[in-house]
């Protein structure tokens, strides 16, 4: 997978599967996008997409929240039974409700339409590093429970626990954690790291990472 943006000659074009049900949006969002070099397949509908997602290969996923047959939350659902793509959800409302919903449903990240061209592509490109991310360079950090059994972690939980695990007993806001882990150059929406914090909690020991109220959290030694 190569990012078209991120500088250098794409042999292979980053392939994005748009679901948005609003047919102007959706025509729009593809020309910006296949302009900044990216290979969009689109659909309508919430069933059409999860049939889409099931036939191809996509670097990434743009959904939008409300859709018909299968809503974005329930295909973000389906989608994450089997693949740990990245997806970023859409929604035409700044509701807690949707935000909520798509970061426990498995969404990185979500964005608030209508959005700038620029803005979006940005917060693609931000998301396609986190999932490109090798960890091999990183410190080491647990790849199993304590059951012993592996691990599904999403790109931007994998991101998150290896920022814990490079800064061990060390409180982390989550402007901090906005930069460093979702890599925003701004501050983004802090209900994020919440709802990540609380997805990676579900998926290790949840007493390793600790909330220090009015601060932020910590991984405990």
């Amino acid at each position: 997978m190569s990012d078209p943006v991120a500088g250098g000659t794409a042999l292979v074009p980053v392939a994005i599967l748009l679901v948005e049900d609003d047919e102007v949006i959706r025509r729009s969002v593809t020309l910006a996008l296949e302009r900044y070099g990216y290979h969009v397949t689109s659909a309508g509908d919430g069933l059409t997409g999860l049939e889409l997602f099931r036939e191809g290969r996509h670097d990434l996923l743009l959904l939008d929240v409300m859709l018909a047959a299968l809503d974005g939350i329930g295909l973000c659902r389906r989608v994450r039974e089997t693949s740990m793509d990245p997806i970023r959800m859409m929604s035409a409302r700044d509701d807690a409700l949707d935000v909520v919903s798509g970061l426990e449903a498995g969404a990185d990240d979500y964005v608030v339409k209508p959005v700038d061209t620029a803005v979006l592509v940005a917060r693609i490109r931000s998301l396609l590093r986190r999932a490109t991310f090798n960890p091999a360079t990183a410190p080491d950090v647990p790849h199993h429970p304590p059951t012993g059994e592996p691990v599904a972690l999403a790109p931007t939980e994998l991101r998150l626990l290896l920022e814990f695990a490079a800064n061990p007993g060390v409180v982390l806001d989550r402007h901090m954690l906005l930069r460093n882990v979702w890599d925003y150059g701004w501050d983004g929406d802090s209900r994020v790291v919440d709802l990540c914090v609380q997805r990676l909690r579900r998926k290790i020991r949840a007493a390793r990472i600790q909330t220090v109220c009015g601060f932020g959290y910590k991984l405990r030694r």
